[in-house]
C-alpha cells in the first residue's frame, strides 16, 4: 500500500505556519513573544543518498516550452557552473541532513497525451502511473496537465510525494514517486501563488512569474517542496514535524518564505528583472530563472533563503 505524504500552498495556512516559524521573529507583530526554534525530528529512517533518476510521467497536454521550464528545473539541481543565487545552491542545503545529499540526474520520459486514465483521477492512479517507469534507484515524477482533475487537487494539496511497493523484479523494495499539477484553470490562487493573487488572505499585487508561464513556475515551487521532502522523508520516517500523516517538512514548514522579510501575503525580498520584471531568487541552466521557496536548514534550525 502505497504511503502518501500531502502538500497544500493554501494561502489560508499560510498565517499558521509563519506563526511556528522563527525567521519571522523579529517583526513587530511577534516581537513580544519569542517562539521557540523550529526542529524538524529526525524519525531514524532511510534518506535518499546518492544516485537517483528523475523519471519523469506527462499526463496530459504539454507545451514543448513548459516542458523545458520544468526539464531545465530539474537539470539545474545538480548543475555547479551556474552563478549565485543559483538552484543548486538551494539543493545543496539538503546536504546538511542527516544521511543525505542525492544526485538526482534526468532519466527516462513517458508522454500520456491521450490522457489514458482520464481526466478526473485519484492517487491511486498517479501510483500506477509512477509505477510505469524504472523504479531502481529512482524518483518517478508525474506530471499532469491544467486540464486534469486529481482527487484533493486544490482542496487540500498542490502536490504529493509518497512511496509504494515496486513491481516486477523490484518488487520487494519500495520506490519513491512524486506528483505535481498544473493549477492554472483550476486554482492559481491557492497553487501558483505568489504568481496570482490569492483567494485567500492578505490580498498583495501577484509576482510576475519568471518564465512567463503563471501555472508551470506554480509548479517549480510546488515540484521543488516534494523534491526536498522525498530525500529528507522518503518513507514516513526522516525529518519532519508533527503527525507522520500530515508532517511538516523540509520546505512545508517554510510555507510562503521566498525571500527575506517575508510575511503572510509578502514573499519576501526577492529579486527582479530589469527587462521583464519578472521576480526571481535563483538562477538555472540554460540562462531560466526561478522561484524557490525557503527550506529549512538544520544546521541552523532556522528556513533558509538564497537572497
Amino acid at each position: 500500500m502505497a504511503s502518501i505524504f500531502h502538500l497544500t500552498f493554501l494561502a489560508s495556512l499560510l498565517l499558521l505556519s509563519f506563526l511556528i516559524n522563527p525567521s519571522i521573529a523579529t517583526r513587530k507583530l511577534s516581537a513580544l513573544v519569542e517562539q521557540p526554534p523550529l526542529i524538524l525530528k529526525y524519525h531514524n529512517g532511510a534518506l535518499l543518498k546518492g544516485n537517483f533518476s528523475i523519471n519523469l510521467i506527462w499526463y496530459g497536454k504539454f507545451s514543448p516550452i513548459q516542458h523545458s521550464i520544468l526539464i531545465d528545473f530539474l537539470q539545474s539541481l545538480n548543475s555547479r557552473n551556474t552563478p549565485p543565487p543559483s538552484v543548486s545552491s538551494w539543493w545543496k542545503t539538503t546536504e546538511n541532513y542527516k544521511r543525505g545529499s542525492s544526485n538526482l540526474v534526468l532519466g527516462k520520459q513517458i508522454l500520456d497525451q491521450n490522457y489514458s486514465l482520464g481526466k478526473s483521477i485519484e492517487i491511486s492512479h498517479i501510483v500506477a502511473l509512477a509505477s510505469k517507469a524504472d523504479q531502481k534507484n529512482a524518483v518517478n515524477v508525474v506530471f499532469t496537465a491544467n486540464d486534469v482533475a486529481v482527487d484533493g487537487f486544490c482542496m487540500s494539496r498542490c502536490g504529493t510525494h509518497g512511496s509504494a511497493r515496486g513491481t516486477g523484479v523490484d518488487k520487494k523494495s519500495k520506490f519513491a514517486y512524486v506528483w505535481v499539477g498544473n493549477s492554472v484553470t483550476q486554482c492559481p490562487g491557492q497553487c501558483a501563488w505568489p504568481f496570482h493573487q490569492p483567494i485567500y488572505g492578505p490580498q498583495t499585487p501577484p509576482l510576475v512569474s519568471p518564465n512567463g508561464d503563471v501555472g508551470v513556475d506554480g509548479m517549480v515551487i510546488n515540484l521543488a517542496t516534494v523534491l526536498a521532502a522525498t530525500v529528507t522523508n522518503p518513507f514516513a520516517d526522516g525529518y519532519f514535524q508533527g503527525p507522520a500523516s500530515a508532517p511538516l517538512e523540509a520546505v512545508s514548514s517554510c510555507t510562503g518564505i521566498f525571500g527575506k522579510g517575508a510575511y503572510p501575503g509578502y514573499a519576501g525580498e526577492v529579486l527582479v528583472d530589469k527587462t521583464t520584471g519578472a521576480s526571481y531568487n535563483a538562477r538555472g541552466a540554460n540562462g531560466r530563472k526561478y522561484l524557490l521557496p525557503a527550506m529549512w536548514d538544520p544546521q541552523t534550525s532556522a528556513c533558509s533563503t538564497l537572497v
